[in-house]
């Protein structure tokens, strides 16, 4: 079974990300997205609750072979322990790239996984930190985020975010 392991903060899941899980849904038996946790950023969304509204989303988009982990430990680690063959990242461009690159290097190195990249759609130039900016200043992210996710972002805002 080929498994891939998409790993990120998801904080919060664009449809730049889905169009990743989407497209990885269809070269892979199983799709394991994984909510990072690092010590070292503080989430604007609980991982929990953006772990619904993941799981939500995927079942809208009748995506039944993806499922939503949360872990804290290295993301190869974690690809290891759910048998990934792959590690996957979404790519928005060349920066990304280059970052991504460096990561995948030292995940290789450790696991012995390589990596798949995924363009991340017409819509894959916005970012989480852009559909935040978006979002405090009050603006329309609808396009940018899948519903379950808009959904609960206006359900559980953190008081520092508005």
């Amino acid at each position: 079974m080929n498994i891939g392991f998409y790993a990120g903060s998801f904080d919060p899941f664009t449809n730049g990300h889905l169009h990743v899980v989407r497209t990885a849904s269809k070269l892979f038996d199983k799709v394991i997205i994984g909510i990072g946790t690092n010590p070292f950023k503080s989430r604007r969304y609980d991982n929990k609750i953006m772990k619904s509204a993941i799981e939500e989303t995927l079942k809208l988009e009748n995506i039944t072979n993806a499922e939503v982990i949360i872990y804290d430990n290295l993301s190869a680690d974690t690809a290891l322990a759910y048998n990934a063959n792959f590690m996957i990242r979404g790519l928005r461009n060349d920066m990304d790239y280059t970052y991504e690159e460096n990561l995948s290097l030292i995940n290789e190195e450790i696991s012995g996984l390589d990596t798949i990249y995924i363009r991340s759609g017409l819509l894959g130039f916005i970012s989480s930190s852009m559909v935040v900016e978006l979002i405090q200043n009050g603006r329309d992210v609808s396009k940018y985020l899948p519903a379950p996710i808009l959904n609960s972002i206006k359900n559980n805002l953190k008081s520092n975010l508005i």
